[in-house]
């Protein structure tokens, strides 16, 4: 997830008044990709880099303060885009509140719930037998990739896959158009079971057109071994046999 798009309300002081037209027109020329070096106090190495913010909503100004939504790529620093428009606009500016609403899939309306809420959600579970609040609280883990391109791989490679075996082409049986090579991918079963997140080695086209060779290699295997039956042999085995 800390690789999704991220959506957050910001308040943004300037530390002179602007008019509202200008402050307008000037986040809007920050829409699209924009270089950015992180702030000093950063988990991140502060070198230049590129990041994409794909909108920025002004809803309110008033006095000195701009109330605003932005939508933007993953490893943005608000607090640093605040400070860029400050300087464009010529008055310096700041963050002074930011709220993440959104990441991924994830929205604060629809999928968060508080300690609170998940523990009644079990406690309804367990003394009355009703499962509907611990159904919300908890999601299947394949929500979490809804919005990653898919590839679908027949059943006898799916424990392969499980213990850390690469992807081949004729293990694959559909997958989405929206595979980019070098990007992340959801390895999933036919009844839409997560079972790992991989590496694409070709993009959509390409796997569609190959024959052989690896497709995908995983990053991280979500799924436990054993749950489909093994239908491969190690090397190891077959050389004893």
């Amino acid at each position: 997830m800390i690789h999704s798009d991220k959506t957050y309300v910001c308040v943004m002081a300037l530390h002179e008044a602007v008019p509202e037209e200008r402050i307008r027109e000037v986040c809007q020329e920050f829409v699209g990709p924009i270089y950015q070096r992180p702030p000093l106090k950063a988990s991140v190495e502060r070198r230049l880099r590129i990041r994409r913010i794909y909108s920025i909503e002004v809803h309110e100004v008033v006095g000195r303060l701009v109330l605003m939504t932005i939508r933007c790529e993953a490893g943005t620093y608000i607090r640093k885009l605040c400070h860029d428009i400050g300087e464009v606009l010529g008055v310096g500016a700041h963050m002074a509140e930011l709220r993440r609403i959104q990441t991924g899939p994830f929205t604060e309306d629809e999928n968060l719930v508080t300690m609170h809420e998940l523990h009644e959600a079990v406690v309804a579970w367990r003394e009355y037998g009703d499962e509907s609040l611990l159904r919300r609280a908890i999601l299947p883990v394949e929500h979490a990739v809804k919005d990653l391109p898919k590839i679908y791989i027949r059943d006898s490679a799916v424990d392969a896959i499980c213990h850390g075996a690469p992807l081949a082409a004729p293990g694959v049986l559909h997958l989405t158009d929206d595979i980019i090579k070098d990007g992340r991918v959801a390895i999933m079963t036919l009844k839409g079971e997560l079972v790992a997140i991989a590496k694409a080695l070709m993009n959509s086209h390409e796997i569609l057109e190959a024959e052989r060779g690896i497709v995908a290699k995983p990053m991280r295997v979500i799924m436990r071994p054993g749950t489909y039956p093994r239908r491969w042999k190690s090397p190891r085995f077959e050389e004893k046999g």
